[in-house]
C-alpha cells in the first residue's frame, strides 16, 4: 500500500485579491487564508524521515456571484482570475510523542490576480491586476496511522498564516500580504488500506484583528475530500470541497468604524462554496507529480443584518470557478532513500 501524505497547502488564493482600500476579507465578498481543496489528495499519512521539497502551481478562474451581483449590479459575469506559486519544505525528523509521528512544514506562496468588468469600471479604485508575496505559513503536525492494526489513520495540527508579504495601502490589504495572523488548528481522517485513499482533511481558520483597522474577519470552516486509489504508478479518483464562513465579521466602533463607517454591513458575513471533481497521478520514483480539477457546483453569500435593512442592501459577493492544481514532490535528502517518492500535496 502507497500512502498519500498530508500536503503543503497553497496559501493565497481568493484571500489575496485586493479591494482598495480592503481585499476580500474586508470587502464585498468573502475570503480566507487557505484555498479551498488544497488539501486534496492528502491523507493522515507522512513520508518516511526525511526533508522534501513541494512545488505547487493552480489557477482558479472564477466569476462574481451573490446578491450584490443584483444589488450593485455587476451581472453575472464579472471575472476574477488568479495564478498562484508555492515553494515549501517538508522536514519529518523520525520524533515521536504520544505515539504519533511528528512533521513540521514552512511555506511561501506568490500570487498574481486580476478583477475585470464592470467592477473595475464601476469603482476605480478597485485594480485591474496585481501580484506579489503572500503571507508565509508553519505548520506542526501529529500523525497515527494503522491504528488497532487497521488501514485507519489520525493526524491533527495547528498552522499558522504570519503577518507577512506584499502589505500596502492605509489598511495593509491594497496587496496580496496581510496585517494579521491566521490560525488553523486542523484534523484528518483517513482509510489507507487496498490501495485506497478515503480523507476527509478538516480544518477552522481562526483570523486576528487586523492591525491597521482593527477589523476581524470571522471564522472560516474547511473540508477538503479525496476518494481515490492506486494501481501500479497511478492514483485516480473523484475529489471535493467544502468551505464556509461560520461566524459574523467584527468592526468595533473606533478605529474600525473609521476605515469602515457602515461596520461590516458591507462585507459578507456569511458564505458557502461546494465543489466536485477528479484527481490523477503519476509516481515516478524520484518525484510524482498530481493534477486535480474542481468545479464550483453551489456556491452561497449573504449579511443577514444588511438584508434585514432592505431588499437591495445586501451587497455580498462570493467567487465562483474552477480550479486547476498541480504539486510536484520529491525528497531532498533521507537517511535511507524510500523505495518510490511519497506524493506530498500541500
Amino acid at each position: 500500500m502507497r500512502s498519500n501524505i498530508k500536503a503543503l497547502l497553497a496559501a493565497a488564493g481568493v484571500a489575496a485579491f485586493a479591494f482598495s482600500p480592503a481585499n476580500a476579507y474586508e470587502a464585498l465578498y468573502p475570503g480566507w487564508s487557505q484555498k479551498p481543496g488544497a488539501l486534496i489528495g492528502s491523507s493522515a499519512g507522512v513520508p518516511p524521515p526525511g526533508i522534501y521539497m513541494i512545488n505547487q502551481v493552480f489557477t482558479y478562474q472564477t466569476n462574481l456571484s451573490g446578491p450584490g451581483t443584483q444589488n450593485i449590479p455587476l451581472g453575472n459575469h464579472n471575472a476574477v482570475q488568479a495564478a498562484v506559486d508555492v515553494q515549501a519544505f517538508l522536514f519529518v525528523p523520525g520524533w515521536t510523542f504520544l505515539g504519533g509521528n511528528y512533521d513540521f512544514i514552512i511555506g511561501q506562496p506568490f500570487e498574481m490576480f486580476s478583477i475585470g468588468g464592470p467592477l473595475s469600471v464601476i469603482n476605480p479604485a478597485v485594480p485591474s491586476a496585481n501580484s506579489g508575496v503572500v503571507r508565509t505559513f508553519i505548520i506542526n503536525e501529529l500523525s497515527w496511522t494503522k491504528i488497532a492494526g487497521t488501514g485507519f489513520g489520525v493526524k491533527t495540527g495547528l498552522n499558522m498564516y504570519v503577518p507577512t508579504g506584499t502589505i500596502q495601502g492605509p489598511t495593509g490589504l491594497a496587496n496580496v500580504g496581510a496585517p494579521f495572523t491566521t490560525f488553523n488548528p486542523e484534523l484528518f481522517l483517513s482509510y489507507l488500506g487496498g490501495g485506497w485513499n478515503l480523507t476527509s482533511a478538516m480544518f477552522l481558520e481562526i483570523n486576528t484583528a487586523n492591525t491597521r483597522t482593527n477589523y476581524t474577519t470571522g471564522d472560516i470552516f474547511h473540508a477538503d475530500l479525496t476518494a481515490t486509489y492506486t494501481l501500479g504508478k497511478w492514483t485516480f479518483g473523484p475529489v471535493g470541497y467544502y468551505v464556509a464562513q461560520v461566524s459574523n465579521d467584527k468592526c468595533p466602533i473606533g478605529v474600525c468604524t473609521a476605515f469602515y463607517p457602515a461596520g461590516t454591513l458591507g462585507n459578507a458575513s456569511r458564505f458557502q462554496l461546494f465543489a466536485v471533481g477528479g484527481l490523477i497521478e503519476y509516481n515516478f520514483g524520484p518525484a510524482s507529480f498530481s493534477v486535480w480539477a474542481t468545479q464550483e457546483v453551489f456556491a452561497k453569500a449573504s449579511n443577514s443584518a444588511a438584508a434585514a435593512l432592505g431588499a437591495t442592501t445586501d451587497v455580498s459577493l462570493i467567487t465562483r470557478g474552477m480550479t486547476v492544481f498541480g504539486t510536484l514532490s520529491y525528497a531532498l535528502w533521507n537517511p535511507t532513500p524510500p523505495a518510490a517518492a511519497p506524493m506530498i500535496h500541500k
